[in-house]
């Protein structure tokens, strides 16, 4: 039974949501803020967390909360859910490593879909094979199969959503793949500047470990390419 911790300070809200998971098979534990959810969090992960952002008496309780999530685990599936809907918002809160960032409006059977997604797309971690499926490209080499993306050799610490848009970039380099190709490799449903945050995130990490890097490439009206 997969477990998901939701992080919501508004009691209704938060046993609401609880109960729907519940019906639906899921193992469910709910947090009213954040110091109790980040001590938990240390002793045990959950499978999944789904992240208000304002929590109780901090404002931006819920971004330090992903931070430290992140942290512990470079591939957990992150959710944020919350009313606030501004752009800031939602680009620090992909900037800071969510997978998604959905806000409260979102209908029920929609944020069962979403999370069922990124379920998906995590369970291929745990998933063995009797061949490694490697792809190399000069300093680039992905395995598929451990989710596991180098850079000259160097573990870049990617989200399962970054790993596969870089995975669809790079499998076919040179290849244009447009913002709606990449919400499929990656099975979110996301409008297009949230796919740009993601892309900016990618360029980010590979350019801490290299500084000359410029392998993805935007093609203005069209999408990305990884460069040969």
């Amino acid at each position: 039974m997969k477990k998901i911790a939701i992080i919501e300070d508004e009691t209704a809200i938060r046993e609401n949501y609880m109960d729907v998971l519940e019906k639906h098979g899921y193992q469910v534990q709910g947090f009213d803020n954040r110091p109790d959810a980040q001590a938990a969090f240390e002793q045990c992960l959950p499978d999944l967390a789904i992240i208000d952002i304002g929590l109780q008496n901090e404002i931006d309780g819920g971004f330090t909360l992903c931070q430290a999530l992140r942290a512990m685990s470079p591939t957990i599936p992150i959710i944020f859910l919350t009313a606030r809907d501004s752009d800031f918002d939602t680009v620090c809160g992909l900037r800071m490593g969510a997978d998604d960032y959905l806000t409260k409006d979102i209908s029920l059977p929609h944020l069962i879909a979403r999370i069922a997604a990124l379920f998906r797309r995590s369970d291929l971690l745990a998933t063995p094979s009797e061949q490694e499926t490697l792809i190399e490209r000069g300093s680039l080499t992905i395995d598929q199969n451990k989710m596991q993306v180098f850079w000259d050799q160097q573990a870049i610490e990617l989200t399962v959503t970054e790993f596969w848009m870089v995975y669809a970039l790079a499998k076919r380099p040179g290849h244009v793949k447009s913002r709606h190709d990449l919400m499929d490799e990656a099975q979110v449903v996301v409008d297009d500047s949230t796919i740009t945050s993601h892309i900016k995130r990618i360029r980010k990490k590979f350019l801490q470990i290299d500084s000359s890097f410029d392998r993805i490439s935007t093609v203005y009206g069209m999408g990305y390419r990884w460069g040969e």
